[in-house]
């Protein structure tokens, strides 16, 4: 049952990292101005959201080639938490806000179901379910 759950988790995790990442890039591409670099900045998230969407793909690239690492799992279920959690905090009434913007809603669903994705195989990629790569120091060397 385990490999069959890991292996749901793991293409959760991927598909719900390519929709968020697919998405904020769509959003903040057409709002990236060479001069908002040099002038006061308004609207700083299309600068957040490029290097998001960046990492998003690189761990979700990472976890199609199969890496069973913790760390990995945290990095993109930390993101995807701090897009919502961001989202949530920034936009004054959030279900409205989702109920106008269907994309929005689609990537707050999506990154809701990527952070439990990421938290299942957070769950199952513990180094002692695979075996630790390090030997241990309690082999007897006589």
């Amino acid at each position: 049952m385990s490999p069959l759950v890991e292996r749901v988790c793991r293409l959760l995790a991927i598909q719900a990292t390519l929709v968020v990442a697919a998405i904020h890039l769509l959003w903040a591409i057409p709002r990236l101005s060479v001069s908002l670099l040099f002038n006061p900045v308004a609207d700083s998230r299309p600068f957040l959201f490029v290097p998001a969407a960046l990492v998003l793909v690189a761990v979700a690239a990472a976890l199609f080639r199969g890496y069973h690492y913790r760390r990995l799992s945290a990095l993109g279920g930390g993101i995807l938490a701090a897009l919502l959690v961001g989202y949530l905090l920034v936009t004054p009434a959030p279900l409205e806000s989702l109920a106008g913007d269907p994309l929005a809603a689609v990537s707050k669903l999506a990154e809701l179901l990527g952070i439990l994705a990421f938290a299942g195989l957070f769950y199952l990629h513990h180094p002692d379910r695979y075996g630790s790569p390090v030997p241990t120091a309690d082999v007897d060397d006589q």
